[in-house]
């Protein structure tokens, strides 16, 4: 039984035309600005709002750098600019911490118990024999 392997699966679809999807939206959206700048501003203002517009959505559309859309180029450029950075041979410095040489007379005096040598060789033979069972 054979299977047709995919090709070129990395490649985006041309959907409208000569365009993929995302280029269809840049240049639709850049169109739409240029015709509402059109529209509602006077000639010489919308002349001066339709040509970095235009030029914009046309750049998006279809110029790369790298091999790579301006769209990815611009977003990594913001991404960069704009998130915390970390430097690692730039240290903050630390602040010291005060320790009480002495305890509060608040605070409880704990009770450590004293190991006799018979308890310690018991408990010591205890992890030995442990020790031992999981080698096995």
């Amino acid at each position: 039984m054979q299977f047709r392997v995919p090709q070129y699966i990395d490649v985006e679809d041309k959907i409208f035309g000569p365009f993929t999807f995302k280029q269809f939206i840049y240049l639709a959206g850049g169109a739409g600005l240029c015709y509402l700048a059109y529209r509602f501003l006077p000639i010489i203002i919308a002349i001066l709002v339709m040509l970095p517009v235009g030029l914009f959505a046309l750049g998006l559309t279809f110029y790369k750098i790298n091999s790579q859309p301006l769209a990815n180029v611009l977003e990594n450029w913001f991404g960069f600019f704009f998130q915390s950075k970390l430097y690692i041979w730039k240290k903050a410095p630390q602040k010291e911490k005060k320790v009480d040489a002495l305890p509060k007379k608040n605070e409880e005096k704990k009770y450590l118990s004293r190991l006799s040598g018979s308890k310690l060789k018991d408990l010591a033979w205890g992890l030995d024999v442990l020790d031992l069972s999981k080698k096995n």
